[in-house]
């Protein structure tokens, strides 16, 4: 038998409702921001991730699954969903109508890493991305959102951590005050680390390593660097979250994995997950949109892995709603009463109606079985004698109680009068 690959994961039915809860939330909060829904592809050139999503990163060093198309392409399934939606801005042309595109996203993203609680090889992202807008009320209203989208969902124990990393002018001194501080303890830190300390030593403060996590603990913080400029957008970022009532930590330790964040970043954490408790994440990108060929475009947004949203919900016992069951299960007792049953049920589809029937020629007793197994709220039965008087028995699986109701009158009678 061929089973599934390492890191992936089925959704059968009794799941598959979850999903479609997470990300029906998604959607709506979204819409309250006026974002609006974009699709990008499964893949994409390799080089969009490399110059995208940055060289020094986890992601393009060792995560991305890569391959040569039967025209010697290289194509990446892609690992997160902002380069692509980027890319898509470009592109699309979106660049020059009406600013600022608020753009929101729901895709599978691939990453090979060791599988975990809620981080798996295959997995699914929500985003939203606000591009055109340098001013900190666009970070106030992403964290705004993401804040409201947990809140929706029904996850209170959340802490928001906040941070700024810098831009391209007060970055270059943070970097050199990095190197000054690590370059003694290089012996000790892992390959990764010495790779990133001349490319990109802010990454260096996001290494896993115990060690090299133990040695960028008295580092120099970020926040002593920042420019006027800088210092004056995240001042006001947190003075409309206050206001907003949003509280927060600051973490000067949040770099975020990604090299194409600047000035704002931020996470939504729990330790309800395990030691990976980041649930949301995301933060600002001034230059991602002219790293990739575009015009200068400011921008902002987030990702939340669906996965561990769900599970962060299913370990603090946050209910997903009611799992869709059928309404009604019309039970046919013999060849005639099941054409009747098969009739009924299409009718009742037609005007809204969860229906079914039976369709493996099943006893009466299997039927009611099948029909307790499956959920249903209502068991219909007809016979030869319903048949003839023009009605059914209906059953409320729930309290047991039962009553006739007319052919005539079952559409009303499911759609008004339970």
């Amino acid at each position: 038998m061929v089973t599934i690959p390492k890191g992936t994961k089925d959704v059968l039915p009794s799941d598959s409702y979850r999903f479609q809860y997470v990300e029906q939330k998604a959607g709506a909060v979204a819409a309250r921001y006026a974002f609006r829904e974009v699709r990008t592809p499964t893949f994409e050139h390799t080089e969009l991730f490399c110059r995208g999503v940055g060289d020094t990163t986890d992601i393009v060093n060792k995560e991305m699954y890569t391959f040569l198309d039967k025209g010697d392409r290289s194509i990446t399934l892609k690992p997160e969903g902002t380069a692509g939606v980027a890319r898509l801005f470009i592109e699309n042309g979106l660049q020059n109508s009406a600013l600022p595109a608020k753009l929101y996203y729901i895709t599978p993203a691939f990453r090979y890493e060791r599988p975990q609680a809620g981080r798996l090889r295959e997995f699914h992202q929500f985003g939203v991305e606000f591009f055109g807008s340098a001013s900190p009320d666009a970070d106030a209203e992403v964290i705004l959102l993401a804040d409201d989208f947990l809140k929706d969902l029904g996850i209170e124990d959340v802490e928001l951590n906040l941070n700024s990393i810098g831009c391209k002018h007060c970055r270059p001194k943070y970097n050199e005050a990095l190197r000054d501080y690590f370059r003694p303890h290089l012996g000790e830190l892992c390959e990764t680390c010495r790779t990133r300390f001349e490319k990109n030593p802010l990454r260096m403060l996001d290494c896993k390593e115990t060690r090299c996590h133990e040695i960028a603990a008295n580092a120099p913080l970020i926040t002593d660097y920042l420019c006027e400029e800088c210092k004056e957008h995240f001042e006001t970022v947190k003075e409309l979250l206050r206001e907003a009532g949003v509280s927060f930590r600051l973490n000067p330790n949040i770099v975020r994995g990604l090299d194409y964040y600047s000035k704002t970043v931020f996470e939504f954490v729990s330790t309800a997950i395990g030691a990976q408790g980041t649930v949301l994440g995301g933060g600002r990108y001034d230059t991602l949109i002219e790293h990739l060929g575009g015009n200068p475009t400011p921008a902002v947004g987030f990702a939340a892995g669906i996965e561990r949203l769900i599970l962060l919900m299913q370990n603090t016992g946050i209910p997903f709603g009611e799992e869709p069951a059928v309404t009604v299960y019309l039970a046919g007792m013999d060849e005639a009463s099941r054409k009747k049953a098969f009739a009924l049920c299409a009718a009742l589809r037609k005007a809204g109606v969860a229906a079914d029937t039976d369709h493996m020629n099943r006893s009466l007793k299997a039927q009611f079985k099948y029909a307790g197994k499956t959920g249903a709220k209502f068991v219909a039965t007809i016979g030869s004698n319903e048949l003839e008087h023009g009605f059914m028995t209906v059953k409320n699986m729930t309290s047991s109680a039962s009553e006739n109701v007319s052919f005539e009158n079952a559409v009303d009678y499911f759609t008004k009068g339970v």
